[in-house]
C-alpha cells in the first residue's frame, strides 16, 4: 500500500528554513517517504548578517547532504572556524582559546580511565588543557585545514572536523540554490486556518490572499514566531535571570589589507558585555553584546570605539531576550531556529541547535508523519527543551570570573550565576569532570559535553590542579601514558600547522574540484 504524499511547509526560509528543508529532503530519501517539500519565504524580510558562526555539526551535515565544502567556501564568503579566543573573562589581559576538536578521540586511551585522561593530565602538569589539540596550533598559526600545493586531491592536515563563519544572508541564498526538488513561494504567512476539532493547521493565510494546503509545519520565522507563538500558544521561557546581556550592536569592519584572516571567533569581553569579532573573507562582522542595565546605545558604541581606537557604524540595535519556548512541538507545528530559541551568540548555538534539532526529528519522527504522532511529541519537546537547557548552563559558566571591576561584572557575581553552575563547580572541585556527567543526546547527536567544557573551566582557572594531581597520580602507568600521549600529540600538532598553507592563501585559491565534499 503506497503511502500519501505529505504537504510540509517550512514557513521562513534563511539559513535555518533552508537547512531545515534540506535535512527534511535528506530524510525523506533515507526512508523513502513521499515528501511535499515548500519553503514560504518573503523577499520582502530584511536580513542584518554580520556574521555568524557554526559548530562542527554544520560540517558533518554538508557531508551528510553530498555538498561541495570548497564551493560553498568559495561562493558564500566563508572562512574556518577551529575555535573560540576568549579575551579579558577571567581578568582583563587574560585570554584563552576553547578548541573544538577533541583529541582523545585520536589517542589510545589506557585502560580503567576516565574520558578526560589528557585533561587531567594537562591539568595536573599546569598545562592548558589546549596544548594536545591539532585546532590550537591551526588558531595560533593562523592555517588552513588542507594541503592542497602539489596536490591533485587535497590532504586533510587531521581528523576532526572544523566550523565556519560565514554571512548568513549568503549562506541562506547558497543553500536555496541547492535545495533542488524543493518549491519556494515569495510570500509572508499572516496567519493559519485550523482543523476546529484537533486544532491543526489545515492551510497557510498567506499576504497576497490565498491559503496554502499543509499537513505539517516547520515555524522558522525567527521572533515572529507566526505560527508557534501567534497560532498555537506556545509560551517564551525567559532566561534573563542567569544570562545578563539584553542587547546587540551590530557592526562591520574591514579587514587590514594583506592581514592574515584569524581562523577563530573571538569573544572579548568589555565593561558591560563582551564584543564578537567574525572574520568572513571579505570583512569582519561585529557586535557588542551587552546589558542596558548599565549602558545607554549611545555608552556601548562609544565604549567600542574607546576600545577599537575609531569609530564604527553600528548596524542596528537588536534586543535580546534569551529563552526558550515551553514547546517545540505543538499539534502538526515544529518551531526551529530562533522562532525555538535565542542565546547571545557566544558560543554558535543557533545554527547547531537548528540542525539537531531536525536530525532528531528527522530520523526518529519523520517516518511516522501522517500517522498519529501524538506519542512522539512528549519526548521530543523534552530533548529539544533539554538542548536549550543546556546551552544556557554552558553559557552562564563563562560569566564565572575574577572581575568586580565594573558595575556589570559585580552584578553577575552577586545575581547571575545559575545555580546549577554552582552545582557542577561544587561537584568538580572534589572530582574532576568526567564523561559520564553529561548524558548523552538522544540519537547521538552532537550536544555540549565535557571536551568543550574543559577549555572553558581550565581558561577561568576553575580546576584544581592539586586535585587533578591526586587523581592521575593514581596509577603511574596512566600518568606516564597521558604525559607520552600529550607530549607526542603536542608535537605532531605543532609540526602539521607548519606544513598547512595560511588561511588567507587557501580560501584565495581554493581548488576546484567536484569531490572536495568527500574529504
Amino acid at each position: 500500500m503506497s503511502q500519501i504524499k505529505q504537504r510540509i511547509a517550512i514557513v521562513g526560509g534563511g539559513t535555518a528554513g533552508w537547512l531545515s528543508a534540506l535535512i527534511l529532503q535528506d530524510g525523506a530519501r533515507r526512508h523513502d517517504l513521499p515528501l511535499d517539500l515548500t519553503v514560504i519565504e518573503s523577499s520582502r524580510v530584511p536580513t542584518i548578517g554580520v556574521g555568524e558562526g557554526t559548530t562542527a555539526a554544520f560540517r558533518g551535515l554538508l557531508l551528510q547532504l553530498g555538498l561541495d565544502e570548497f564551493e560553498f567556501l568559495r561562493e558564500t564568503d566563508a572562512t574556518i572556524k577551529y575555535g573560540i579566543r576568549h579575551q579579558n573573562w577571567r581578568r582583563t589581559g587574560h585570554s584563552y582559546d576553547g578548541p573544538i576538536d577533541d583529541p582523545h578521540l585520536a589517542a589510545h586511551a589506557p585502560p580503567n580511565v576516565t574520558s578526560s585522561w589528557l585533561n587531567q593530565y594537562c591539568i595536573a602538569a599546569g598545562r592548558p588543557v589546549s596544548d594536545p589539540h591539532l585546532f590550537t596550533w591551526l588558531m595560533q598559526r593562523a592555517r588552513a585545514p588542507f594541503i592542497t600545493k602539489g596536490r591533485e586531491t587535497p590532504l586533510a592536515v587531521g581528523p576532526f572536523h572544523h566550523a565556519y563563519h560565514f554571512d548568513q544572508a549568503q549562506v541562506g541564498a547558497w543553500l536555496r540554490r541547492k535545495a533542488t526538488g524543493i518549491a519556494h513561494v515569495d510570500a509572508l504567512v499572516e496567519g493559519a486556518h485550523r482543523n476546529p476539532d484537533s486544532g491543526d493547521i489545515t492551510a497557510l493565510k498567506l499576504d497576497c490572499g490565498d491559503d496554502f494546503p499543509v499537513d505539517f509545519v516547520i515555524d522558522c520565522t525567527g521572533f515572529r514566531r507566526e505560527i508557534i507563538a501567534r497560532t498555537l500558544g506556545a509560551e517564551w521561557l525567559s532566561f534573563a535571570d542567569t544570562l545578563p546581556v539584553n542587547r546587540a550592536m551590530p557592526f562591520w569592519l574591514d579587514h587590514a589589507e594583506d592581514a592574515e584572516l584569524p581562523p577563530f571567533t573571538l569573544a572579548a569581553a568589555q565593561g558591560s558585555g563582551w564584543m564578537w569579532q567574525i572574520p568572513t573573507q571579505s570583512r569582519m562582522g561585529c557586535g557588542y553584546v551587552y546589558s542596558d542595565q548599565f549602558l545607554t546605545p549611545d555608552q556601548a558604541q562609544a565604549e567600542i570605539e574607546a576600545t577599537l581606537g575609531h569609530p564604527i557604524e553600528p548596524r542596528n540595535d537588536i534586543r535580546i531576550n534569551s529563552g526558550r519556548l515551553d514547546r517545540a512541538w505543538i499539534g502538526n507545528c515544529v518551531a526551529a531556529g530562533l522562532a525555538q530559541s535565542f542565546f547571545e551568540p557566544l558560543e554558535a548555538t543557533s545554527i547547531h541547535g537548528t540542525i539537531v534539532q531536525m536530525l532528531l526529528f528527522s530520523r526518529f519522527h519523520l517516518p511516522d508523519l501522517g500517522r498519529g504522532l501524538d506519542r512522539h511529541r512528549d519526548a521530543y519537546n523534552a530533548a529539544v527543551s533539554r538542548q536549550a537547557d543546556d546551552f544556557r548552563t554552558f553559557i552562564n559558566l563563562h560569566y564565572v570570573s575574577e572581575r568586580r571591576d565594573t558595575p556589570f561584572w559585580r552584578h553577575v557575581h552577586e545575581n547571575c550565576i545559575a545555580a546549577e553552575v554552582k552545582d557542577r563547580l561544587d561537584q568538580w572541585s572534589r572530582r574532576l569532570p568526567r564523561r559520564d556527567d553529561f548524558a548523552p543526546f538522544p540519537g547521538g547527536l552532537a550536544h555540549v559535553e565535557e571536551q568543550l567544557y574543559y577549555p572553558v573551566l581550565d581558561g577561568l582557572g576553575l580546576l584544581d590542579r592539586q586535585l587533578a594531581k591526586a587523581e592521575i597520580g593514581q596509577d603511574p602507568k596512566v600518568r606516564a601514558h597521558a604525559r607520552k600521549t600529550a607530549e607526542a600529540l603536542t608535537r605532531d600538532y605543532r609540526r602539521a600547522a607548519g606544513k598547512a598553507p595560511g588561511h588567507r592563501a587557501f580560501l584565495e585559491s581554493l581548488p576546484l574540484t567536484e569531490n572536495s565534499h568527500a574529504l
